[in-house]
């Protein structure tokens, strides 16, 4: 994700949406969160609560940094608050949808 957020990247396919950038962005965060959600359960070992605050919250602040890196760090990407808002925004759906999902489990008998 770093790599893809900071490298320049040409000859990209035009998406005829205006906004199409920003449902990849909604999208990439909303996966990355769900993958540190369950690396934190299944590799750290974390409880349930505890994986979900960390994920949604180490996702929302990896979107900020990134966006800010691009205004900072290269020519040719510009910070975006509206991406940093769609990366937000992906996260807190992962984690709805990881809350739902959790609701609707129901134990094997």
């Amino acid at each position: 994700m770093i790599v893809v957020s900071l490298i320049r990247l040409n000859n990209l396919p035009d998406i005829k949406l205006s906004f199409g950038d920003k449902i990849f962005h909604f999208g990439a965060y909303a996966v990355l969160t769900i993958f540190w959600f369950y690396s934190f359960i299944n590799t750290f070992n974390f409880k349930f609560k505890k994986a979900l605050v960390s994920a949604l919250i180490l996702s929302v602040i990896f979107g900020i940094v990134i966006e800010v890196l691009q205004g900072k760090m290269t020519d040719y990407r510009a910070f975006d608050v509206y991406d940093a808002l769609a990366n937000t925004l992906g996260a807190l759906l992962a984690t709805s949808v990881i809350l739902l999902t959790k609701s609707f489990n129901v134990k094997n008998l």
